[in-house]
């Protein structure tokens, strides 16, 4: 089982993406995500989302919140449990990615990039900031296969 946490960080109108082209064996190869990674053991999903945000782009969260609980099931991967965070205020400036590119996009654009089936399902309630969500999305490869997602 894999604990992580996204974060979607938002500015003027845009996420700021990632576009994962760096590692060589990734799971996400050639897909757009919001940052994050795994959660290490003994740390909370803030923390985490925190420190990721800063390793992977050099930006320090100041104003988070979190949206969401996704399930990811696979045939091919191991079950992954998400925390989805939006984050509206932060400082810094962007530093490069050793995982991909980092790129503003506007967010009714975010759905047109490649990325996992389920991430187009979950990224529109963000869009639309109707309250916390909570989902399991299963797979077959990279096949979404079915889903469920509940708005609380």
């Amino acid at each position: 089982m894999i604990l992580s946490a996204l974060c979607y960080i938002e500015k003027d109108g845009k996420y700021l993406m990632l576009h994962r082209t760096k590692k060589k064996k990734d799971i996400n190869k050639d897909k757009w995500l919001g940052v994050g990674g795994k959660i290490e053991e003994g740390e909370s999903p803030e923390e985490c989302i925190v420190r990721e945000v800063k390793e992977e782009t050099g930006l320090t969260l100041k104003e988070y919140q979190l949206k969401g609980i996704v399930t990811y099931v696979s045939n091919k991967w191991e079950t992954e449990y998400m925390y989805v965070f939006t984050a509206t205020e932060f400082e810094g400036n962007l530093i490069e990615c050793d995982e991909g590119d980092l790129k503003w996009i506007e967010k009714e654009k975010v759905n047109t990039l490649p990325t996992w089936e389920g991430d187009h399902i979950f990224v529109e309630k963000l869009q639309k900031d109707n309250g916390f969500f909570s989902g399991k999305f299963e797979y077959d490869g990279e096949k979404l296969i079915k889903y469920d997602l509940k708005e609380y």
